[in-house]
């Protein structure tokens, strides 16, 4: 083992996931998080079949909504089908402050309050998510970039029987919108956009989500806060992954592998990077090969998902998929196996 504790740039998911994996095996990693509070992250809010077997061989218990089947719609089409496995919709609140509490008891410091601003050499892992570190800053979206925006919709029975069960997509030209239930009630929507399209609503989220909340989503819109912020971040680079790094920085999470937010693996991502981390800094291996390797590892699902977001952006093709989905449904639960980041 070695003699200086690590050191982890955020308390999310992916520092939680490695700040265990290392304390189980008998290292004292110190998180710095940059909130005073847990708070209710942007992105998130799913975790697949995988992802929960994942935490719970870190010994983390996630209560959420269960989740079993997805519900796709382009235009007037929908069409369903089960997921190859159980999953659960939960807040970033809940599952961020679960894993910082599991993280606490195994023996990991977490030091709140506290913003790495920039890297000064030392061995570091990298988890601040969405947020970018100077010097370590990803590339930036080329051409028309993605923003994502997030809305909370509160409880209410209409949106419980609406939404059931289900994870949602719904397809749009230059977006789509993610929509799940989660542990209180609530239901978390996450909308990922062009920025062309964002401008020809003006610039406006509220009235994006009013131009396209035709039908069906218009029904889930019906008991929206409007006067609740509207959660943003811009220049999302999906599709986006670390091949190389610096020597001494372990790149976890979005800052591993930016995967398209329709896939619902951001989370599995974070949670397995931070775990194949851990491994190979017990065994005392540096950065750059974890991350060649998980680059490799994470090029399938990563790859697949790109795909399949240019495609659902496209009416046109949206349309299709929503048609093949609905004559085989299989073809669904295909995409979702093939989009998971693997062992």
């Amino acid at each position: 083992m070695r003699r200086t504790p690590p050191l982890i740039a955020g308390g999310g998911p992916a520092g939680s996931a490695v700040a265990i994996a290392l304390a189980m095996a008998g290292e004292r990693p110190v998180i710095h998080e940059r909130q005073r509070e847990t708070g209710d992250a942007i992105c998130g809010g799913f975790l697949s079949w995988r992802t929960l077997a994942s935490l719970e061989r870190l010994g983390v218990a996630v209560p959420g909504h269960a989740v079993d089947h997805v519900r796709v719609f382009a235009g007037e089409m929908t069409a369903s089908a089960p997921l190859p496995g159980g999953a659960i919709g939960v807040s970033r609140r809940v599952l961020d402050r679960l894993m910082l509490l599991r993280a606490e008891a195994a023996g990991a410091g977490v030091e709140r309050g506290v913003t790495v601003k920039a890297w000064d050499g030392a061995p570091m892992f990298l988890a601040t998510g969405k947020h970018e570190l100077r010097g370590l800053m990803r590339p930036k979206a080329a051409g028309d970039p993605t923003l994502g925006l997030r809305l909370r919709l509160p409880p209410h029975p209409s949106l419980a029987r609406l939404i059931g069960g289900a994870i949602e997509l719904h397809l749009f030209d230059r977006g789509y919108v993610g929509l799940v239930a989660q542990e209180d009630g609530s239901a978390n929507l996450c909308l990922a956009v062009r920025k062309s399209r964002l401008a020809e609503a003006d610039g406006n989220p509220a009235t994006l989500l009013r131009q396209i909340g035709n039908g069906p989503l218009g029904e889930r819109l019906a008991q929206a806060d409007w006067s609740q912020p509207i959660d943003a971040i811009a220049s999302v680079p999906y599709g986006w992954r670390a091949t190389t790094t610096q020597a001494g920085v372990w790149r976890l999470g979005d800052q591993a592998a930016c995967i398209p937010s329709l896939a619902g693996e951001g989370m599995g991502i974070a949670v397995a990077s931070g775990i194949a981390a851990a491994d190979f800094w017990t065994r005392g291996m540096d950065a750059e090969p974890f991350q060649r390797a998980f680059a490799r590892r994470t090029s399938r699902p990563v790859g697949i998902a790109k795909l399949l977001w240019q495609a659902a952006e496209n009416p046109r093709f949206a349309a299709l998929g929503v048609r093949s989905i609905g004559v085989m449904p299989s073809l669904a639960a295909l995409a979702a196996k093939v989009t998971r980041i693997g062992d």
